[in-house]
Order: structure tokens, then C-alpha cells, then sequence
């Protein structure tokens, strides 16, 4: 009994004395150990980011907060110069940087939708902090771990719900197996665990693994599985597929990868032939086109016909001021004047026109949608052609962001917004390392 209690209290003095360590200590024989120790802190907080995004947005949010304070406290000044020189840390700034600056422009608009907007645009500008964190920690392979594990435990809570809707946390009987979010958030999540968890599986199975690959591989299928009979959101139909071809020519070429896409074809075929819900997502595609300039039905706006309003009203107030926008928050207000004294899809008023294009260019003009694709491109080019897991998850992150933007404002949006500045900033920190050589630069599972 005596010996079970010595291991708890041992570890709570060694946490104490870490966190002593941590708070205090800037020099002396002690610096390098105080200095892992608030290295530490940051992936500890990053790790119960990465576990509770899934579930819930507060307290994420939380924990990402304490992540960035922790971040600007231990990211030393000396490495500032040469991540932000970085273009994919500089172009991030840049953008962020415009909101701010788009604010002085945003004549008319209400002081809460300025702020509403800088809200969801700060954590773009975390990436550089990660990067130059990530060069120093070889605890990235915790947030991943984290972020896989929580994605299994609500996959599992999926499909209990799928059964018996009644326990879902959430009360949406029209989006079947979402027991948490919304199923946009959560297809968002479950095709990045699955074709993460199937490169995994290849790399496992190359390294002789064969348990571990079979493990990794049952996982991405349960995943694929859940889309593809329990919940969709349509917009995987576009990003997963690149994100399957992108898994495929990371490991095949020639003929081995025709055939490769050859399977996936008849795969995806055969799936659909299978699914109900896949019938029924695509169904509703055209059918909800159709509705556009249509009147409302008693159901209510349907998703497409709201989203070709978006557009159609974006467009026009582009144009009106297309070299730098109307400000940073004005989109809402702008839809509010225009609905004014109109019915049906034209009365709709929005912050989000559901494409980050179109979002970024209503606020900040052609300047700001130059610069938002500079930084995809910057990040594109960051994970281009590196063969580790690292840079594969960094390029599948990004591609599934650009992807997911035609139809969303992936960029912006609180979920996705944040798997993919951690996917970057993370994935990115890591490459960096790589290429210079460092055994620091691992990511694993």
C-alpha cells in the first residue's frame, strides 16, 4: 500500500518542482532543464487542444489560449527574425495584419462585427509561433496522438448514435450519427484521421509492422465506413477524393498507381451503389440547386439555393469595391442592406457567404484574396515533395482547407480554422527540422 503511493507523490513533487523550474528559472545550472520544462508546458496544453476540438469549441478555445501565451513566452527572440522571413509564417502575418488594418475602412460597421470578425482571424497568425516551436520540441507526435484518439472516441460515440439517436449530446435529428457539432465538423475530422490513419498503416506495414498496420488500417475503414453510410457533409465529395489520390502518389507510381485509382474508382462506385446516404447526398445537390430564385418552401432555405445567393450577392459587393474591400466585419451589414424590403432567398442575411474567397475579398478586395491565396500557396509549397509523415499530413491539412473553402470558410471557421493552423504550424515546424538534418523532427504514432 505504501509503495502504491510513493509513485503519485513522487510524480506530483516532480511536476511542482517542473513547474517552479519552469516559472522562475532563467539561469543557471538549472536553464536547460527549466527550459524543457516550459517547452513542455506548450505541447501539454497544444495535446489537450488537439483532444477536446472534436467535442467542444470552449474548451479547446481554452486551452488554445493558454497554448499561445505559453508559446510567446518560450519562443526565444533570436529565432523570431528567421521564421517570420519565412513565407509561410510572413504571409499568414501579412493577412491577419490586413484585417486589423481593414478596420479603419469598414466606415458604418458596427464596432461587434469588427471584433466578431478579428476573433476568428487571430489564430492565423499563430502558425510562425508553432513553426519556430516545432523546430525545438520533439513532442509533436502527442498532438497528433491526441487529436487521432479523441476523432476514434467520438467515431465510436457515432455510431451508437447512428443506433440510438437519443444519446446524442446534440439535438439534430436531421443530421443522423452527429452526437457532437455538426456533421460538417465532424466529416471534416473523420477523412483527416482516415487518410492519416492509412498512411500510417502503409508506413507500418512497410516497417514490418504488420499488428500495428492492421490496427491503423481497421481504424481509417471504420472511419470511411461511418462517411459513407451514417453521415456525410458534401463537400468531402471534393476534398476527399484528392486527399485519397494524394495518399496513393505518395506510395505508387506508373502502373501500380493506375491501378491503384482503377480500385478507388470502383471502390467509391461500389460504395455509392451501396449507401443510401450517399444516394441521398447526392440527390439533394441537384435538387437544392434547383430551388435557387425559387420561393421558400415551408421546409425553410435549402443548403445549395442559400449558398448560390451567398455567392450571387457576394460577387455584386466585390465589385462594388473590389481593390480593398468594404472593411474587416462588414459582410453582415452589407447583406442587411441589401435584404431590405425583400422575400425569400434575397431577405437571407449572413457573416459567412460560405465560400473564404469570397469572404476575404468582400472585407479586404482583391488585396486581401491575393494575399490568402499566397499563403495556401506558401503552405502548398512548405510540404510539397517531402516524403516523411510530416509533411504528408501537412500537405493533406492544407489541400483539404483550400477544398473545403470553395464551399465553406474553412480558413475561418473555429473547427476547421484550427486543425489546419495546427496541421501547418505543427507539420511545418517539423519539416523545417527535417530538412536541417535534426533528430528533433519526428512525428509519429
Amino acid at each position: 500500500m505504501q509503495q502504491a503511493m510513493v509513485g503519485p507523490a513522487s510524480a506530483a513533487r516532480w511536476l511542482l518542482v517542473e513547474s517552479r523550474l519552469a516559472l522562475t528559472t532563467f539561469a543557471g545550472p538549472d536553464i536547460a532543464r527549466a527550459r524543457n520544462a516550459r517547452l513542455r508546458s506548450v505541447d501539454i496544453a497544444l495535446t489537450i487542444a488537439a483532444a477536446a476540438l472534436p467535442w467542444t469549441t470552449a474548451g479547446a478555445e481554452g486551452a488554445l489560449l493558454v497554448g499561445l501565451v505559453l508559446l510567446l513566452a518560450t519562443v526565444p527572440l533570436p529565432m523570431w527574425p528567421k521564421t517570420i522571413a519565412r513565407p509561410a509564417c510572413a504571409l499568414t502575418l501579412v493577412l491577419a495584419l490586413l484585417f486589423v488594418a481593414g478596420t479603419a475602412w469598414a466606415h458604418g460597421i458596427p464596432t461587434h462585427d469588427k471584433l466578431r470578425a478579428l476573433r476568428h482571424v487571430y489564430k492565423i497568425a499563430i502558425v510562425g509561433l508553432l513553426l519556430a516551436h516545432y523546430q525545438e520540441s520533439r513532442r509533436a507526435g502527442w498532438v497528433l496522438v491526441a487529436f487521432i484518439a479523441s476523432n476514434v472516441a467520438l467515431l465510436t460515440l457515432s455510431y451508437v448514435v447512428a443506433w440510438f439517436p437519443a444519446l446524442a449530446l446534440v439535438d439534430k435529428p436531421d443530421q443522423p450519427g452527429v452526437a457532437v457539432r455538426n456533421y460538417i465538423d465532424q466529416s471534416h475530422g473523420f477523412a483527416l484521421c482516415a487518410v492519416m490513419l492509412a498512411a500510417l498503416a502503409i508506413d507500418a506495414g512497410r516497417a514490418g509492422l504488420a499488428r500495428r498496420a492492421a490496427a491503423y488500417g481497421t481504424l481509417a475503414a471504420a472511419f470511411l465506413i461511418n462517411l459513407a453510410f451514417v453521415n456525410l457533409a458534401r463537400t468531402a465529395f471534393v476534398y476527399l477524393p484528392v486527399m485519397a489520390l494524394l495518399l496513393l502518389a505518395r506510395t505508387l507510381s506508373g502502373r501500380r498507381l493506375a491501378l491503384a485509382l482503377a480500385a478507388l474508382v470502383i471502390a467509391a462506385v461500389a460504395a455509392f451503389a451501396a449507401s443510401p446516404n450517399l444516394q441521398l447526398k447526392v440527390a439533394r445537390i441537384f435538387s437544392e440547386t434547383a430551388q435557387f430564385g425559387a420561393p421558400v418552401g415551408p421546409a425553410g432555405p435549402a443548403s445549395a439555393a442559400m449558398r448560390l445567393e451567398y455567392w450571387h450577392k457576394s460577387l455584386a459587393f466585390i465589385r462594388s469595391a473590389p481593390l480593398i474591400g468594404h472593411g474587416t466585419g462588414a459582410t453582415r451589414e452589407l447583406f442587411q442592406r441589401d435584404a431590405a424590403g425583400k422575400s425569400d432567398l434575397e431577405a437571407l442575411v449572413t457573416y459567412n457567404p460560405h465560400n473564404q474567397t469570397l469572404a476575404v475579398a468582400i472585407e479586404l478586395g482583391f488585396v486581401g484574396a491575393a494575399v490568402l491565396w499566397a499563403m495556401w500557396l506558401s503552405h502548398l509549397l512548405l510540404f510539397w515533395r517531402v516524403a516523411s509523415l510530416a509533411g504528408f499530413i501537412g500537405l493533406v491539412a492544407v489541400v483539404q482547407n483550400i477544398l473545403g473553402s470553395l464551399f465553406n470558410s474553412h480558413l475561418l471557421d473555429f473547427y476547421q480554422g484550427w486543425i489546419y493552423v495546427l496541421a501547418v504550424g505543427i507539420a511545418g515546424g517539423v519539416v523545417i527540422k527535417e530538412r536541417e538534418g535534426s533528430p528533433a523532427g519526428e512525428l509519429s504514432c
